[in-house]
């Protein structure tokens, strides 16, 4: 009967347990979701995959296993105490003294635990993202034959992991000889004591033998409590980071109501806008920005690296706020409006537009906030030169995407083609054809003066190009220099000022001479 009761209850628990990593894992994820993109910035994905695979299992035991046992443990050690105590109550104080003495060995064991399961997590997940790095960078590592130098980097994390466990070994033996001494103590005082006893007549050796066999069960149930407890304290230690993240506030985008306007223009002022990242709080990245784009229009960022185009990008798309300065659309400050409903009427390729391992339509269709048909997602394929490499493949718009499979260009005229089944009010190309071969570029370049020239879809499109051959057509170039606006004009009125513009344009001229 008392085997069925430890089963059904073990039962209990093991669902309890699923239903506590299950939730868990769902609450971890979706706070992770919801963080700012700088949060992102300064935390290694690594670091996240673990704390959502290897923390959260080991937080598991805790309901799983320890719990469990400790609950069971603690019921029968109190039952056969206070049997002890009946029998012979000078024995019994006896024993509590001596559990009393090895529970206080198993705190400070279990704290001990707590501190190197932290250590143990914290050295797993640097492994982790140093594995992970390694991995996704297979083909560099092995054009530079570099090998021997990512191993010992795995192998250095992993020596800090063997000497925790070897401490840990270690803590554990010390726990385990303190245990058999006060357990062997315990025999040889019940023997000393009720021998005097049985001899005085107080006790009989029935009951001393009860009492060696109920002291003998008091004194493992300690030990198995002392044993769970040390491995809930791991599980706490491991769970700590886990609760921290599961604690972080979302970002202010998702928490508070912005408004939407019946119809998203298109028109972008950037008023004295400064910013630098949270990172690099030292280095501004841009400094006092004012700039005006207009609805139907074509408006082209340029300039060296790290001059600050992409911020501006990354400023409009509410990735960050601004240091200082405010961002308007259609008059309204961006701050105001609802964060998901602006980025719908946003199309955006970047500069490695990073597709998901499935299939090709369901790539294209990714975001969209309306129902399209197939024939939706063909025409967006037409409209960036994608529809006849795709339809060239073994499956069609079901070819499953592979990093082996598609080519730069290929990958970025499919996020062209997922920007444009959007029919985006604003459309953002962040270096889109920096991948694409001379073919390719022109045909996009159509594209672009498709949408200017659409009369029934008045878009705004902001174009980040190196390659400066992709941009002449554009009706304005804002040259960029260290965070500033430096020149702005046509092509053809750049050139005549002799600046920063007709020197890079120069430079590439040579270049392709």
């Amino acid at each position: 009967m008392q085997v069925k009761i430890f089963g059904i209850r073990g039962g209990f628990f093991s669902v309890a347990n699923m239903i506590l990593v299950k939730r868990m894992r769902e609450t971890l994820y979706w706070s992770l979701m919801l963080q700012e993109i700088s949060f992102f910035d300064a935390t290694t994905v690594g670091d996240l995959t673990s704390r959502l695979g290897a923390d959260c299992q080991q937080v598991s035991r805790v309901i799983g296993n320890d719990l469990n046992l400790i609950s069971r443990n603690i019921l029968q050690g109190t039952g056969a105490l206070i049997y002890l105590i009946i029998l012979s109550w000078p024995l019994g104080l006896c024993t509590l003294a001596i559990c009393i003495t090895l529970s206080s060995i198993m705190i400070v064991y279990g704290q001990y635990q707590k501190k190197a399961a932290k250590l143990t997590q914290e050295f797993t997940a640097s492994a982790n993202e140093v594995a992970q790095e390694t991995l996704s960078l297979m083909r560099t590592v092995r054009v530079y034959g570099t090998e021997k130098q990512e191993s010992g980097r795995y192998i250095l994390w992993l020596q800090k992991l063997a000497d925790i466990s070897l401490r840990q070994s270690a803590a554990y033996g010390l726990w385990n000889f303190s245990f058999n001494t006060l357990y062997h103590s315990t025999q040889v005082i019940a023997v000393l004591i009720g021998g005097m006893s049985i001899l005085s007549g107080r006790l009989s050796a029935e009951q001393l033998t009860k009492f060696l066999l109920y002291s003998e069960w008091l004194i493992y149930s300690t030990w198995w409590i002392g044993d769970n407890v040390s491995s809930l304290m791991q599980s706490v230690g491991a769970s700590e980071k886990v609760f921290q993240l599961m604690d972080l506030l979302p970002s202010d985008q998702f928490t508070s109501e912005g408004l939407e306007l019946p119809k998203l223009i298109g028109h972008i002022d950037f008023v004295n806008v400064s910013f630098f990242y949270p990172t690099r709080s030292e280095v501004p990245v841009l400094q006092d920005i004012t700039l005006s784009m207009h609805p139907n229009e074509v408006i082209a960022l340029v300039g060296l690296s790290g001059s600050g185009k992409s911020t501006i990008v990354n400023l409009l798309l509410r990735l960050y706020e601004p240091t200082n300065g405010e961002i308007l659309i259609d008059g309204y400050p961006l701050k105001n409006l609802d964060t998901r409903w602006f980025r719908e009427k946003i199309g955006y390729v970047g500069q490695e537009p990073r597709l998901f391992r499935t299939d090709i339509s369901s790539n294209i269709r990714y975001g969209c906030p309306r129902d399209v048909s197939q024939e939706d997602v063909e025409w967006a394929a037409k409209q960036a030169y994608a529809h006849d490499f795709i339809s060239s493949l073994p499956s069609g718009y079901n070819t499953i995407v592979d990093d082996d499979l598609l080519s730069g260009g290929q990958k970025q005229r499919i996020a062209i083609a997922r920007a444009l089944l959007r029919d985006p009010s604003i459309l953002i190309l962040d270096e889109a054809t920096s991948a694409l071969d001379a073919e390719s570029e022109h045909n996009i370049k159509g594209v672009l003066r498709a949408v200017r020239n659409d009369s029934r879809s008045r878009r705004t499109v902001i174009v980040i190009a190196h390659r400066l051959s992709t941009i002449q057509a554009a009706d304005r170039i804002v040259v960029m220099n260290s965070g500033q606006i430096v020149e702005m004009g046509s092509h053809k009125e750049l050139l005549l000022k002799e600046g920063l513009y007709a020197r890079l344009t120069r430079r590439q001229a040579d270049a392709v001479a």
